[in-house]
């Protein structure tokens, strides 16, 4: 590892994909271990991605990411328009369901999960890319229909 520190550390995002994963961190395990070390299960690779089955089922370990991914993005929805925004995870046993946020009565991003056992990114920097046009979506629908967003 370089000494040099990654400027995606220091973005919004990251920071707050780090909170989401020491709220869930109930045994202090990620005391001292810096956010690229706390993140680095979201990172999936080609390779580790080739080592996972094709079908399986998804444990509570990978749903909770899922979890953390949604509920950072509401974090930042919130931060920018200053509404409440909720994040509401559906998935079957076997992986596949939704990701919605809603704000207000506004539904601000409906995502399809789909083989949620293998939930991940090829870097931090494609999970802050997607986290970003989600973001996006949701706040240009906020601003199409604030009236229905702050009901």
């Amino acid at each position: 590892m370089s000494t040099e520190t990654d400027p995606i550390l220091e973005t919004d995002f990251i920071r707050e994909m780090t909170r989401q994963m020491r709220a869930l961190d109930t045994y202090g395990t990620y005391n001292g271990w810096p956010p690229e070390k706390i993140l680095d299960p979201f990172v999936l690779t080609k390779e580790k991605r080739a080592e996972i089955p094709i079908i399986g089922d998804p444990d509570e370990i990978i749903i909770e990411r899922v979890k953390c991914l949604y509920n950072a993005i509401s974090i930042l929805i919130e931060k920018e328009c200053g509404l409440m925004a909720v994040p509401l995870i559906h998935l079957t046993h076997e992986g596949f369901g939704r990701a919605l946020i809603t704000v207000g009565k506004l539904v601000v991003v409906d995502k399809t999960l789909r083989d949620v056992h293998r939930f991940g990114f090829a870097s931090l920097s494609k999970m802050k890319d997607e986290a970003d046009k989600l973001l996006a979506v949701a706040l240009e629908r906020i601003g199409t229909y604030p009236e229905v967003a702050g009901l």
